[in-house]
């Protein structure tokens, strides 16, 4: 355009100068106004973008069948009884959550009235900390069977195969205290008191003419008698402990403990992997000798609670999880609770477990040297199970992978595959397949458990198998 025709457009114009400094009087600002009231023509499912993973995750729970949780419900349209909350939604409430890494009731509670995610979830459903605590771990079978079924209709599809396993244990934090651990004599002194501290207080609601004096009387003795149930349940524990640590002393003694050469103990023998010498299930290291160091040891807040040594070397309130997973898919297959801080003598009872549940076994399973227990080796290869476990280091320079002079020829095959190239090239899908779901179940909070007994650790241990799967599925799905 030309300079005159740029001139006789724009002419007019006044010229501004450049502003200069602020010479008084308040800076103009745009500021929050939170009372103004507007209308949006907005809804729940505006708020979250198509492609949030909430919307996946909604999908899988879609996908699951929860008929037996319809089943149970007693409202039903036309009768009396409040509605319940949906059991579909519960169940995506809680798999998100776990992917999320939340696993407290209450924090849960908190983030359906405050995140737009969970608020899509919820649609409108009205969820409190107790509903949710009360659902997440009352579903334990349940939860196994969607596991079982979910792996089994990919078997079923093609998509994985049950050829080759591996499974590894992880210590997680018990909600028990060190300090709620106590001695046999101990426990059943406060079973006494306990039991007295009932009759009491029952004495004490009889007599008592006021209606307000004997609903709290009545607390005070639902809680003396869940104490009682407690120290009974810990003192239960401990008698156990002191049964089997006696059966296992007297087969060291009928046997003579490592004398088999190689350091590993006689088949089915020897100390559990990572015990302080002379500690045993349930004590904590370092305590005195003498015939209180006798008795053994159980925590009164969480009977069925072991004192395990940790990754980090500590002791600590803890449980053993088991979990078993597929290393073509990295799909978890199966899991399970222990209460012993060994892993030796898990492999043969998850092969079972899996063998019922699927019909077949894997005939591949992949395990680290804690698991080398080597009657469950020699039973398992009869069924044609080949295990993949380091043998253990020698205490002489012999070659850890020669076959002993007393082997049978299932262990002698074991120590002499172990050797091969091929077996190490397949054993080092372990680390890539187990130690990977064991960290992710870290990630996502599985660190400390909020939980106390082993059925609800399980669930617990499930809800997270179960997003496992569903996460591992995503990826999957374009493949």
């Amino acid at each position: 355009m030309a300079a005159d025709e740029t001139n006789g457009l724009f002419g007019a114009l006044p010229e501004h100068s450049a502003p200069a400094g602020r010479q008084g009087g308040r800076p103009r600002l745009r500021r929050a106004e939170r009372g103004q009231v507007e209308l949006r023509a907005l809804s729940l499912d505006d708020l979250v973008p198509a492609e949030h993973r909430v919307r996946l995750v909604w999908a899988f729970a879609e996908g699951l069948d929860l008929a037996s949780l319809y089943d149970a419900i007693r409202s039903v349209e036309g009768g009396p009884g409040h509605p319940p909350a949906d059991p579909r939604v519960l169940t995506a409430l809680w798999l998100y959550a776990t992917v999320e890494g939340v696993g407290s009731a209450r924090k849960l509670a908190r983030l359906c009235e405050e995140h737009v995610a969970f608020q899509w979830l919820c649609g409108g459903v009205s969820v409190n900390h107790k509903t949710l605590a009360d659902f997440r771990v009352g579903q334990g079978a349940l939860l196994e069977r969607l596991l079982v079924d979910g792996f089994a209709a990919l078997l079923a599809a093609g998509v994985a195969r049950l050829d080759r396993v591996a499974q590894d244990g992880m210590r997680v934090r018990a909600s028990a205290g060190a300090a709620s651990f106590r001695r046999r004599s101990t426990l059943e002194r406060l079973r006494v008191a306990a039991a007295a501290e009932v009759a009491r207080l029952a004495r004490e609601i009889e007599a008592d003419p006021g209606a307000a004096d004997r609903r709290e009387r009545a607390a005070q003795v639902r809680a003396a008698a869940d104490r009682e149930a407690r120290v009974a349940a810990a003192l239960a524990a401990a008698e156990t402990l002191e049964a089997a640590r006696a059966a296992r002393a007297g087969r060291d003694r009928k046997r003579g403990r490592g004398r088999s050469g190689d350091g590993s103990g006689a088949p089915g023998g020897g100390a559990e992997p990572g015990a302080e010498p002379g500690a045993e299930p349930g004590a904590e290291p370092g305590a005195e000798t003498g015939p209180a160091a006798q008795e053994a040891r159980a925590s009164t807040t969480d009977p069925e609670a072991r004192v395990m040594k940790m990754a980090d070397g500590g002791w600590r309130p803890a449980y053993n999880a088991q979990i078993v997973s597929d290393t073509a898919t990295g799909l978890v297959v199966g899991v399970a609770v222990e209460t012993t801080g060994s892993d030796m003598g898990q492999l043969r009872p998850m092969s079972d477990a899996l063998e019922a549940a699927y019909g077949q076994r894997p005939c591949e399973h992949l395990v680290d040297g804690g698991f080398a227990k080597l009657d469950d080796i020699a039973t398992l290869a009869e069924k044609g199970v080949a295990i993949y476990a380091p043998p253990p280091a020698p205490r002489t320079g012999r070659d850890p992978h020669a076959a002993l002079p007393g082997d049978p020829p299932a262990i002698a095959e074991w120590r002499r595959r172990m050797g091969s190239d091929d077996a190490k090239a397949v054993y080092k899908q372990r680390a890539a397949t187990a130690e990977l779901v064991n960290a992710q179940a870290r990630n996502r909070g599985l660190l400390r458990l909020l939980v106390r007994g082993v059925e609800k650790v399980k669930a617990v241990l499930l809800w997270h198998a179960l997003a496992h799967n569903m996460a591992r599925l995503w990826s999957l799905a374009p493949a």
